[in-house]
């Protein structure tokens, strides 16, 4: 059964009202939990120019209040910038806040500007994240915890907040490369299919993560996640005229903070124009069309969590309210009968 997320971006133009578009996500939260979405996603970023935005812990530990149904996704926490007896009681803690909600979805970052400010560098971050993944893991289910990593000592350490969930909420972990795919096997629940790479990437990539999983005997998840760029509405080309300018922009944004040098060999230029952009990418067109479109790429691929970013920087409300109508309305069901 194919679960859809809701991913809330919380990124606007400079010079918008952040109280008032805060005020916004809440009302999207409380018209996904009404419309039955299965989780919220909230990803992390620093330095975010062009955009302003809102910080991820605070976001999800507000907004969830508001989508008691919903689980509470960090998609993701770029987790080498950070130290792992915070990360693991601050999470625990949203675990216990949420009722045992929490989805703990982690990757390496690729910004130097997000590195340098807390005082790491690109070429520490593989060694930085395994340390801390496992450091997290090591608290959340032992009592004491003894380690000692490069930018770290646990010495008779423990999480004051255990999660609820046993013995620990489920780690995602985002992966572009192939070298982090085979990494994401290795370490996580499961590989969090990002938002970028094309289908057809994403479908040679597949087989590279189950050759992963095979070389360390473990079985493929369950529970498959991926996020990717969705928009509905009458046909494909009213679609695309709706969200092309907002879809456009995020993605020269991308291409600005340097996102293409994470993506694989021959699927790295995010800074292609708008139509060779969207080919292939993003799941966009009339509501047949989309529900095809989830139902293929779940054939292709197995995924069957679809996390789905709905609205860009700028995007007005009503137009957000819409799709998350006529998604859950009129797409959902058809890939549901599908």
């Amino acid at each position: 059964m194919m679960q859809f997320g809701l991913m809330l971006r919380a990124q606007f133009p400079q010079g918008d009202d952040l109280q008032a578009r805060f005020r916004e996500q809440l009302e999207q939260t409380r018209l996904a939990n009404a419309l039955g979405y299965a989780s919220l996603t909230k990803g992390m970023h620093y330095s975010s120019a062009p955009w302003q935005g809102l910080q991820q812990l605070p976001f999800l530990c507000r907004v969830m209040a508001e989508a008691p149904d919903l689980r509470i996704n960090f998609g993701l926490i770029l987790l080498s910038l950070h130290k792992p007896l915070d990360i693991a009681e601050q999470i625990a803690t949203v675990d216990v806040m949420s009722g045992g909600k929490v989805i703990f979805g982690v990757a390496l970052g690729y910004r130097d500007v997000e590195f340098l400010a807390f005082g790491t560098t690109l070429k520490e971050r593989v060694k930085r994240f395994e340390e801390n993944l496992e450091a997290v893991r090591r608290l959340w289910t032992e009592d004491v915890v003894d380690m000692v990593g490069s930018h770290f000592t646990l010495l008779g350490a423990s999480a004051s907040t255990k999660p609820v969930q046993k013995p620990h909420p489920p780690i995602w972990i985002g992966a572009n490369a192939d070298a982090a795919i085979r990494r994401a096997a290795r370490l996580g629940d499961a590989w969090y299919v990002n938002p970028h790479n094309r289908i057809d990437t994403i479908v040679r990539q597949v087989e590279v993560y189950k050759r992963a999983l095979d070389a360390h005997d473990k079985p493929f998840p369950e529970e498959f996640p991926a996020r990717r760029e969705v928009f509905v509405a009458a046909s494909r080309r009213e679609a695309i005229r709706l969200c092309a300018p907002y879809l456009a922009a995020k993605y020269e944004a991308y291409h600005q903070w340097g996102q293409d040098r994470a993506m694989p060999e021959g699927d790295n230029d995010l800074g292609a124009g708008f139509d060779d952009l969207i080919r292939d990418r993003f799941l966009l067109g009339s509501p047949d069309e989309v529900a095809e479109q989830m139902l293929a790429l779940n054939r292709a691929t197995g995924i069957n969590h679809l996390i789905m970013s709905v609205q860009w920087p700028g995007m007005p409300q009503s137009l957000a309210l819409d799709e998350l109508h006529m998604l859950a309305e009129e797409v959902f069901p058809k890939v549901r009968q599908g």
